[in-house]
């Protein structure tokens, strides 16, 4: 009998995390899923924890409490094979792009199949330029990556990226540097190929408004904790004074501007310390 397939491909169950012992906590007992077919975002103030989400789900760190589920799998109770196995059904899209300096556009979207597939180069071919037909650039297979704009560079990562099918694919920052056209080309291409793949896509954005404008659910990180989590319209309207800060960009609120220290009086004061250490 066959099993059921899960709802949610993702599932964060009361998870906790700090880099190193009594240091502070980047996730503290945080919990939501990601639901199959579904484009989320990952917001908040920078430092929030939102690319320790993306490690965690890829097995790059493990959760010093609680558990990260893979459909179904505690990531972080999985062996290497197991860790291989999952991480075949999951693609990234890195910041800016990361490709190989030395290979060229088809060569980069190549990579993966190459390494883990015994695919013969015919196949390997069509595959790529399939790909790359998917994201505007088979016209582009021949250029090395110093040859191609930023915003085109992207999109070789992304061909890169579901060069395997994968049914989960990570975005960190995949608007960051990007001119208006580029943005929005991304944006809807991050949503259109989602659908058409049939992908759920995980995105670490900063940018407001492109990602709300495609994503299905958005989660707001805060202090090590999900401060809102909903449909973008409804983190947009949610009185909660830190969204209400980091949706509208205020320079005022929760979020302070200076980073906690001395008092003024103490470092300026009679008898202050000189000097950066006192």
């Amino acid at each position: 009998m066959l099993s059921p397939v899960r709802t949610d491909l993702v599932e964060f169950v009361d998870v906790s995390f700090s880099y190193g012992e009594g240091e502070r906590r980047i996730l503290d007992r945080v919990s939501f899923s990601v639901p199959r077919g579904q484009v989320v975002a990952l917001m908040g103030a920078s430092g929030g924890g939102k690319t320790t989400v993306l490690r965690l789900v890829g097995g790059q760190q493990v959760a010093s409490e609680g558990q990260v589920l893979f459909d179904g799998k505690n990531v972080g109770q999985l062996d290497r094979d197991g860790l291989h196995t999952a991480r075949r059904r999951m693609g990234m899209l890195f910041q800016f792009g990361a490709l190989f300096t030395d290979l060229s556009v088809f060569d980069n979207v190549a990579f993966p199949l190459r390494e883990h597939t015994s695919l013969s180069e015919d196949m390997v071919r069509d595959i790529v330029l399939m790909k790359l037909n998917a994201v505007g650039l088979r016209g582009a297979r021949d250029l090395m990556p110093s040859e191609v704009s930023g915003g085109m560079a992207r999109r070789v990562a992304l061909a890169r990226a579901i060069a395997l099918d994968p049914e989960l694919i990570m975005y960190d920052e995949p608007f960051a540097g990007l001119d208006p056209i580029s943005l929005g080309t991304a944006a809807q291409l991050i949503r259109r190929l989602n659908d058409a793949l049939g992908m759920t896509s995980i995105i670490v954005s900063h940018d407001l408004e492109e990602t709300f404008r495609i994503a299905d659910q958005v989660i707001i990180l805060a202090n090590g904790r999900i401060a809102a989590q909903g449909t973008p319209d409804e983190v947009r309207h949610s009185t909660d004074p830190l969204v209400q800060q980091f949706v509208n960009g205020a320079a005022e609120g929760p979020v302070h501007f200076h980073y906690p220290g001395p008092t003024v009086a103490d470092d300026f004061g009679p008898g202050a310390g000189r000097g950066g250490r006192a």
